[in-house]
């Protein structure tokens, strides 16, 4: 009986520190909280919305969180309270731990959410945060010209961008998460 050469032993010091540590430290940031980034307005009267955010609940895990999200949104169930006449206009779903770190982040087409690839980087994070601070500035000096519509726009591109910005906790989870045919 030979042994092959490719087999490796992995020493537990590297199981524990990539596997173990980083679970139990999830584990600490639950329950996770999913809200709604939109544009709220009265009926007939879009040119006068306003940016508003709405808490859709809380859930025990990314893959509940992304199953509720889903559903609420495909069912138009994001209202921004009792008023009937005010419309909500959902345009980004966000899902935090409760520290507030961005666990999944996805963008709302059609009543279906396209939840966003994580950054794979750091590096990749600070090119990220250049580009949408640009963009906040372009939106900051147009709302100050009093272009409110190219503002919303400006801050809703940066949006989309900083959705990439997942916290380094939650990139492989996010990115596992993808992967699976329920993400899709």
């Amino acid at each position: 009986m030979t042994l092959s050469g490719q087999s490796r032993v992995v020493p537990i010091g590297a199981i524990l520190a990539h596997h173990v540590l980083p679970t139990l430290q999830r584990a600490q940031k639950f329950p996770l909280r999913i809200s709604c980034i939109g544009t709220a307005s009265y009926d007939g009267m879009d040119a006068d919305g306003f940016d508003h955010i709405v808490t859709i609940g809380e859930c025990p895990s990314p893959e509940e969180a992304m199953s509720v999200a889903s559903r609420r949104i495909a069912g138009g169930d994001v209202r921004v309270g009792t008023d009937h006449m005010l419309r909500f206009r959902p345009r980004i779903v966000v899902i935090q731990d409760c520290d507030q770190d961005l666990v999944l982040v996805g963008t709302i087409r059609a009543g279906i959410i396209l939840w966003q690839q994580p950054v794979a980087s750091d590096a990749e994070a600070r090119q990220i945060v250049t580009e949408a601070s640009k963009l906040r500035g372009a939106a900051f000096a147009a709302s100050g010209r009093g272009e409110h519509g190219p503002a919303r726009d400006y801050r809703y591109r940066a949006s989309q961008l900083e959705a990439r910005l997942v916290d380094a906790l939650w990139r492989e989870t996010a990115t596992e998460l993808l992967r699976l045919p329920l993400a899709a």
